[in-house]
């Protein structure tokens, strides 16, 4: 077997495209918001966290449909430990990333919420399609009341003027974002089977990667653009809509009308409602994240990703030390 040259090269130009695409879609929406006299934090929570959510919502909606439930329930799960443990943990170690009153409060303090609804659903080992119901009614309820709100612009700064372009730079960058990351995930999975890498290793650390990477890519970029609240907006929206947009329709659309969910999925649904307990907490604190809180999330989801990656659980691991 001849060594995945081609994919490699495909790699590297998703990467460039994940950037560039990143760089269009957040430039586009903070325009787009100015011109519709909301917050740029309004933009990251809905439209940006929507569309980088979309390689989740496709692997984990096709995957249901297939009564892949492990693949499906373990995707959301592990791209929301993800998005905050690693993306903003991991952009918290190399530069402040400033938070808003509303961002933690009523944006946190849902995510909260769900996360720990996630889990009241999860207890009996299954999840079932009127559940899935009240998911989706709470995610309409949320973005009904955003655009109730009708924010205001926080802060006033000399940016470019907007332009109807900007709406299809905004699909634009969407679309390549989607794209790249998509064929990020089946060029490095192809590399990875040529060093005989299992299925599960890959679906757990390529495929979690890829189906995030829009989310890293539209963070960091908007970080670097000084746009904090959509580089934070999009992750907490992202994980918004993870849980109660694409689980919610997942556990509709399964074969049987329900899912059955394994312990360790269980497991890592604790972990995330820890960690982003811990998240909101941070981001409170002096109303930013700091490197050392970063490197706390980081490490927290490496922990996380280390027993997802031997196919263990804390009290296995527990268990077998005592």
């Amino acid at each position: 077997m001849a060594f995945p040259w081609i994919d490699v090269l495909i790699v590297i130009g998703c990467i460039f495209g994940l950037y560039f695409g990143a760089d269009w879609l957040v430039a586009a929406a903070v325009r787009i918001a100015r011109k519709l006299g909301v917050s740029p934090l309004f933009i990251g929570l809905t439209i940006v966290a929507i569309g980088t959510s979309a390689p989740e919502f496709a692997v984990s909606i096709s995957s249901a449909a297939r009564d892949e439930i492990a693949i499906s329930v373990g995707n959301i799960v592990g791209s929301n430990i993800f998005n905050i443990g690693f993306i903003l943990g991991g952009l918290a170690c190399f530069m402040v990333v400033p938070t808003t009153r509303k961002l933690v409060f009523r944006d946190g303090g849902i995510l909260i919420g769900t996360t720990v609804l996630l889990i009241l659903f999860f207890l009996d080992g299954l999840m079932v399609w009127w559940e899935g119901v009240i998911f989706l009614t709470i995610l309409i309820s949320y973005i009904g009341w955003l655009i109730y709100q009708q924010e205001e612009i926080e802060e006033e700064l000399d940016e470019e003027e907007f332009r109807w372009t900007d709406i299809a730079l905004l699909v634009f960058g969407i679309a390549v974002v989607i794209v790249s990351s998509t064929w990020f995930v089946s060029s490095a999975s192809e590399i990875a089977e040529f060093f005989n890498v299992s299925q599960y290793v890959i679906g757990v650390t390529i495929v979690a990667f890829g189906t995030s990477a829009p989310e890293i890519a539209t963070s960091v970029v908007a970080l670097l653009r000084g746009d904090s609240d959509v580089s934070a907006g999009n992750l907490v929206g992202s994980n918004l809509f993870n849980q109660l947009g694409v689980l919610g329709l997942a556990s509709i659309i399964t074969p049987g009308r329900q899912m059955i969910i394994a312990p360790n999925v269980i497991e890592s649904a604790f972990v995330l409602l820890f960690l982003t307990v811990v998240v909101v907490w941070v981001m409170r604190t002096d109303w930013k994240i700091t490197r050392a809180e970063g490197i706390l999330l980081f490490f927290i989801a490496a922990i996380s990703w280390t027993l997802n990656f031997y196919d263990t659980t804390i009290g296995n691991l527990l268990g077998n030390v005592f």
